[in-house]
């Protein structure tokens, strides 16, 4: 292509947003379990907290799936044989640039971002844009949980999901994801996905609470986004964060302890929420997976391994996969 192209398809508007917010926020603070869906940390300031956690030192899964994608690039595109590259959660798109430069390597691509927040979405696809040029860019805002079927299906589409997100995803609601994205494939695209591996739990519990605190404003950044969107009146300052392995589930666990008895108002809902001190609001789970496991998942799903990359004994694994009916 001699002329970049930029088109932003929307699926998630404002109004869906707010009605999501709304019943997430409704069901999960009223339940005897308090959370919140961690699709709620990331507004523009969220984003950005977010960009920061990926270069702190106690990070490691960024630096390790970075270090693979590098590593594995070309063999990945020479596998896939994709001439689209699909980014699920795409956020900045910051690693998006190595499987991007192996594509372009091969010849002309396209680039489908998928992110639910639209601000964050266009700067960086206008950002690509400008650094590829002739790239056709395809932008969906819109949510991986909702709008797999809402995807281009042209080209050869190489689906990529990366960050560790699918950790993010409880059992069941990871099946379903991974089915419904079985049902909007056809036999030639492939899935790439990155997972965080079991690990040691010191090591694991600091990517999750650094020591400059960056993770824990990420966290209160929740209450914050409730607060704006929601009329609430939550004081972030007023909980504690809370990282801790949990070794039965394998995963992290992020939540906010509140220092002491609150009476929160949400006006938009017209909801009095009340927690007791040290009462745990649940932010998000992350986890982590065995190399087996990982397969056996897919499997049950409808997908079958075709290659992995993985870092040291137990660091980060990149898993290429393709439907096998």
């Amino acid at each position: 292509m001699s002329q970049r192209s930029l088109t932003i398809e929307e699926h998630f508007t404002a109004e869906d947003r707010r009605a999501v917010l709304e019943h997430d926020a409704r069901v999960g603070l009223t339940a005897s379990q308090k959370r919140l869906s961690p699709i709620w940390f990331y507004d523009e300031r969220g984003s950005a907290l977010f960009d920061e956690i990926t270069r702190l030192p106690e990070y490691y899964p960024t630096r390790a799936e970075r270090g693979l994608l590098e590593s594995a690039a070309t063999e990945v595109v020479e596998l896939a044989r994709a001439d689209t590259l699909v980014e699920l959660g795409s956020g900045t798109s910051e690693k998006t640039r190595v499987l991007l430069d192996a594509l372009v390597a091969r010849g002309s691509c396209r680039y489908v971002p998928l992110d639910v927040d639209p601000d964050t979405l266009l700067a960086a696809a206008t950002a690509l844009t400008e650094e590829y040029p002739g790239l056709d860019v395809h932008a969906v805002a819109g949510d991986f949980l909702r709008h797999l079927d809402l995807l281009p299906q042209e080209g050869r589409r190489l689906v990529a999901f990366l960050g560790s997100t699918l950790g993010n995803l409880m059992p069941a609601e990871r099946h379903r994801f991974f089915t419904d994205l079985d049902s909007s494939l056809s036999s030639f695209d492939r899935l790439l996905l990155g997972v965080d591996l079991v690990k040691d739990r010191a090591r694991l519990e600091a990517a999750y609470d650094d020591a400059a605190g960056v993770t824990a404003e990420f966290n209160r950044n929740a209450l914050r986004v409730v607060n704006r969107e929601l009329d609430a009146d939550f004081d972030p300052a007023a909980f504690d964060h809370v990282a801790r392995w949990v070794p039965e589930q394998r995963w992290i666990e992020m939540r906010l302890r509140a220092r002491s008895v609150q009476v929160v108002r949400v006006a938009g809902l017209d909801l009095v929420v009340h927690f007791d001190e040290g009462e745990e609001l649940l932010t998000e789970i992350s986890a982590k997976f065995s190399p087996d496991g990982i397969a056996a998942e897919l499997w049950d799903a409808g997908f079958v391994v075709e290659r992995t990359w993985q870092a040291g004994d137990d660091d980060f694994l990149l898993v290429l996969a393709k439907p096998y009916c």
